[in-house]
């Protein structure tokens, strides 16, 4: 059913795409620049899915600055060349608010050059690398409501502390955000006194790791933290289950919820493991207003599903909430005007979310939404479905 349906979308997406040329001047654009098609498709579909579902609900209400949004699709499919030619096609377009990035640190930080070139606004609803925020661009285009790896370091190792882990092994995939989040970890491992005892990296599309995981086995690690995607991620839980390793714990970073993991690593085999993935969004937790509205839509528009069902979850509550903290911003700035909905969105008042009430979002010297406090850790249930901790029984 679910490679039914992202079929289906895909071939939306790409004609999206083929009438993104018929420019209308009673219309505002958002750009969707994500991973359509590779190995975060679950994510990047997520993300469309939430900012379909706001722009519906902004349009019904007579849109902004009274023009519809409307949204147009670029598939980068995890490639930062790719990404960065992206950006300079939707520079060209005359009605552009704003870009939205996708799931892969890499490419996010290879088109900030070009973002801040064009002055783009940059919305970043799921890659985590801190330098994508903390970029050194002045003024700094890019605002982004999901996980801040230099935050997720913390709450990772705050997690294994608290089962009494002392020993750790990192696997890590050899990106930009891999080694974002080893300075995270390594920083937040010292601060909570627990040994980094091996690290291993792991390429994309890698598809052995029986050297690396005897590595970790015989450092005499108590868990391994894993940062990687669900391709990689599959391979190092098969591993871990061939090398009768699973008796440690696998506390991840949410790159295997942004792709088809499960699937890929079974669901006979996943049930032989201790995984546990950091993630700031469940409908399971999140009851406020905006959340109970987002999973309605989402149902009504994908069919009945349960509250735990919903693939790559927080890329639909991410994209929804900041569209809504743009279109905000941009009625507040009263223009279209790039610099002037930056300053707007670095002065909002408070606005309820589906993930949480931004009291405010951002400031003028900080643009990340979520910090540790908003992120909780979750694991898979007997159907495959991330669930947070506290709601096992």
């Amino acid at each position: 059913m679910l490679i039914a349906t992202l079929t289906v979308y895909s071939t939306v997406a790409f004609a999206t795409n083929e009438n993104a040329a018929n420019e209308t001047t009673d219309k505002l654009t958002l750009a969707l620049d994500a991973d359509l098609s590779a190995v975060a498709v679950e994510g990047g579909f997520a993300i469309r899915e939430g900012m379909e579902i706001a722009i519906d609900e902004i349009n019904q209400q007579g849109g902004v600055l009274g023009k519809q949004l409307e949204l147009v699709l670029r598939d980068h499919r995890g490639n930062p060349a790719r990404g960065v030619r992206n950006i300079e096609n939707l520079a060209d377009h005359k009605q552009l608010l704003a870009v939205f990035g996708g799931v892969h640190t890499p490419v996010a930080l290879a088109e900030l050059e070009k973002i801040h070139q064009h002055n783009l606004l940059f919305m970043i609803p799921w890659a985590a690398g801190t330098t994508i925020v903390d970029n050194n661009f002045t003024p700094n285009n890019v605002f982004r409501v999901s996980i801040r790896d230099q935050e997720a370091g913390q709450v990772l190792i705050r997690h294994a502390s608290e089962r009494n882990i002392k020993r750790v092994a990192l696997v890590l995939e050899r990106t930009g955000w891999g080694r974002s989040n080893q300075s995270s970890l390594t920083k937040a491992a010292g601060e909570y006194g627990l040994n980094i005892v091996n690290t291993q990296w792991i390429n994309w599309r890698q598809d052995n790791f029986d050297t690396e995981v005897q590595s970790i086995i015989e450092s005499g690690a108590e868990a391994i933290i894993l940062v990687a995607n669900a391709p990689e991620s599959a391979v190092v839980a098969k591993t871990l289950i061939a090398k009768q390793a699973v008796n440690l714990p696998v506390i991840a970073h949410w790159g295997l919820a942004g792709g088809d993991f499960v699937a890929l690593t079974g669901l006979e085999n996943l049930s032989q493991l201790d995984i546990s993935v950091i993630q700031t969004f469940s409908f399971l937790q999140q009851k406020n207003t905006k959340a109970t509205y987002l999973f309605n839509e989402y149902q009504r528009r994908n069919g009945e599903t349960t509250e735990s069902a919903v693939p790559a979850v927080v890329g639909v509550a991410h994209s929804y909430d900041l569209v809504h903290l743009l279109a905000k911003a941009t009625e507040q700035a009263g223009t279209a005007d790039p610099d002037k909905i930056r300053h707007a969105l670095e002065n909002l008042p408070p606005l309820e979310g589906a993930v949480k009430r931004y009291a405010p979002a951002f400031s003028p010297s900080f643009h990340d939404a979520l910090l540790a406090e908003d992120y909780f850790m979750t694991t898979f249930n007997e159907n495959g479905h991330l669930v947070p901790l506290s709601a096992q029984p």
